[in-house]
């Protein structure tokens, strides 16, 4: 088995050389990056556009103005059930839903942080659906596939089979039903999320949504319910696979990109750039320019402060970002691709920002599967943690192939953190044209020719040495297809898979998307050490954490990334360890099975990884911020055990099945919760 720091081999790098060199120079691509219009807020918080001092780390700016809207934001909580309706009113144009009530005895029960922002993502969601006839939601919802429905305070389900994550959804709600009005809730099954509504569409709903605030004699208490609800009225929900069939004269692959510039706003930057069709025609002939390492950033990306992401909603959001379409495997090809250009209610557990699914804290979330949440481990006090960075995970985020590979989000991630390959690539730099200077070997990573971050690794030429001494990332799986090809073998090695509550031993934690979010979220933000957080998908929890207060936040082209570890790592690495223990004492590192079925010896490289993962070890860099990496990882921690509980979830589901209720049913206009301003 090749290490994942095996040197690549002499004549397979000259090959790349050659390659690299006969590349004619190509034109720059100027991507255009800033707020293009929406149809609502977005619920993710973003720090005020900040001044570009040249005095000063740009880190040490950002976290300081994301502290202090961070406090803005606790100010804003409300503290009476008056309070609440009033703040409702004037955030969301309508009275409360009938059941606020209910709703706020249960929250505060359980020690809730409310603050009214923490919902935005509820009324992002089911906008549109107000312009909608509530009879036709309701005919939806009960025709779909997969269904949980309320009925008279329990709770049930239509599937085709059993399904894990459908349990875990309905056990969810099962908790909160006993105060819910009937619903039938359809639900995404799937990993990707589904439905990319033309951004004109939406907007043609949302202008026929009205907000009403009607006297309060006019207001209706009660929901109609569903109990005599019968209906055999079936839908074509019009769904759209990977391939297209009609018309006859364009039958061929069907890019996922091609569904999602639509569903942007038209004065956005992808609604602005052609789809690289090239990427996806049936010969797979990607013109040069269109090379995934040639659609990576040279410069500071835009909306950045001096490089590193202020406005988390708009790094986070494809519409912005057009290079994204031969960067991302999720949009280069999904796992799998089942997608509908009409509105219609859909519940998940993540989506894209453009996508029209009703969020649910994701099922995994609730479940108390260590593989997701790490057990009851949080790796303990920071102090005694392994100072240096662990990933660990499949090659997901779609299907790659053998011509698609290296536009993937997590081989570009792992090369990154690859010393051998970052070595490879720094030699490029003062060898090669600057049009193909810097790029690894894999031709999927590439290091700035011009170091816009200063990096002083790169200026020293060891960048690849010193991600050799601090990262432990690589593949339990390369998910090849089809699955015996070997095209990335040589710059991927296959190591074991490493439980959570392991990888809570080191100070970093990157998380990446997968086939959709990541998982490990949740758990990474629970626990004691540091997540760094690259997506472009939506949570249900997006609103109540603070860049740079509770996460480092990252580019989705990873191009920060380098300036992260060294302002949070320091500089020069110091890998003095403590006194070996005696060999009855040392913990082994794990052992493999031979090819015969025997105990195979871990061999140096194996020896070598085991070593890196036992704590304690401490360790210092020059200039590194280790106080503030460890700050922000407790503040994460503290903050997510007061507002990311499964009490939170509850909390979170009742609110929003409330109002979703309230949206289905035909008398929505006069509904509402009006106690607080009835007199006497």
């Amino acid at each position: 088995m090749k290490s994942p720091d095996h040197a690549i081999s002499s004549w397979r790098f000259l090959q790349f050389l050659a390659f690299a060199s006969a590349i004619v120079t190509l034109t720059g691509l100027t991507w255009f990056f800033g707020g293009g219009s929406t149809h609502f807020s977005l619920s993710k918080p973003s720090l005020p556009h900040l001044p570009t001092e040249t005095s000063g780390h740009p880190i040490d700016r950002l976290i300081a103005s994301a502290e202090e809207s961070f406090q803005d934001t606790l100010a804003r909580q409300t503290k009476s059930l008056n309070e609440a309706a009033a703040v409702y009113r004037t955030r969301r144009g309508r009275h409360p839903p009938p059941g606020f009530d209910a709703w706020y005895k249960f929250a505060t029960d359980r020690d809730a942080v409310l603050v009214e922002d923490f919902f935005d993502r509820i009324y992002d969601d089911l906008g549109p659906f107000w312009g909608i006839d509530p009879r036709r939601i309701r005919k939806q919802a009960h025709a779909a596939e997969q269904v949980v429905m309320i009925r008279n305070f329990t709770t049930s389900q239509k599937t085709d089979t059993d399904r894990p994550w459908m349990n875990l959804w309905e056990d969810l709600i099962k908790t909160v039903a006993h105060s819910l009005p009937d619903v039938d809730i359809p639900i995404n099954v799937m990993d990707e999320s589904r439905l990319l509504v033309p951004w004109e569409t939406i907007n043609e709903y949302m202008s026929d949504a009205h907000k009403t605030m009607l006297p309060v004699e006019a207001v209706v208490g009660e929901y109609q319910g569903m109990e005599h609800f019968r209906d055999n009225t079936t839908f074509d929900w019009q769904w759209l696979g990977p391939r297209v069939t009609e018309p006859a004269s364009s039958q061929g692959p069907r890019s996922y990109w091609s569904l999602v510039r639509p569903a942007c706003p038209p004065d956005s930057p992808v609604r602005n750039t052609p789809l690289f069709q090239d990427i996806w025609t049936k010969e797979y002939h990607p013109k040069p320019e269109h090379a995934a390492a040639q659609l990576l950033h040279l410069t500071f990306p835009g909306s950045s402060h001096r490089g590193y992401v202020q406005n988390w909603t708009e790094a986070t959001d494809p519409c912005q970002h057009p290079h994204l379409q031969g960067l991302h495997g999720n949009f280069v090809e999904p796992l799998s691709m089942k997608t509908s250009q009409k509105l219609f209610p859909l519940f998940g557990g993540s989506k894209l920002p453009m996508n029209n699914e009703i969020l649910l804290p994701a099922a995994m979330y609730w479940s108390d599967d260590p593989l997701y949440s790490g057990g009851d481990s949080n790796g303990g006090d920071w102090g005694s943690k392994n100072n240096s960075i662990m990933w660990r995970g499949a090659a997901t985020g779609g299907r790659n192939r053998k011509e698609t590979w290296q536009r993937f989000h997590r081989h570009r991630f792992v090369s990154m953190l690859n010393g051998s390959q970052v070595a490879a690539a720094e030699l490029t730099l003062n060898q090669l044209a600057d049009n193909v200077a810097g790029i690894g070997p894999g031709g999927n990573m590439r290091l700035a020719p011009s170091n816009p971050y200063n990096l002083h690794h790169q200026t020293s030429g060891t960048l690849g040495s010193y991600m050799a001494d601090l990262t432990d990332a690589s593949f339990y799986d390369l998910l090849c297809s089809p699955a015996d090809a070997d095209y990335d073998r040589e710059f991927y090695a296959v190591t074991k898979r490493v439980p959570m509550a392991d990888m809570y031993e080191y100070k970093y934690l990157p998380d990446i998307d997968g086939n959709s979010f990541s998982g490990r979220y949740r758990g990474f933000l629970r626990s004691s050490s540091l997540p760094i957080k690259a997506t472009v998908y939506a949570e249900w929890h997006d609103s109540r954490l603070m860049p740079w207060v509770h996460f480092v936040p990252m580019d989705n082209t990873f191009i920060d990334f380098y300036g992260i570890v060294e302002y949070f790592l320091g500089e020069e690495p110091d890998l003095s360890r403590p006194e070996e223990p005696t060999p009855s004492e040392a913990p082994g590192p794990e052992s493999s099975v031979s090819s015969d079925g025997g105990e195979k010896k871990p061999d140096g490289e194996e020896r070598k990884k085991a070593e890196k993962r036992r704590p304690p070890i401490i360790q210092n860099k020059k200039n590194g911020h280790d106080a503030a990496a460890k700050k922000i990882a407790l503040a994460g921690q503290e903050w997510a055990e007061k507002v990311l509980r499964r009490e939170d979830m509850q909390i979170y589901v009742f609110r929003l099945l409330l109002e979703y209720a309230r949206v289905c049913d035909e008398r929505r206009e006069r509904l509402g919760w009006v106690q607080d301003l009835k007199k006497g």
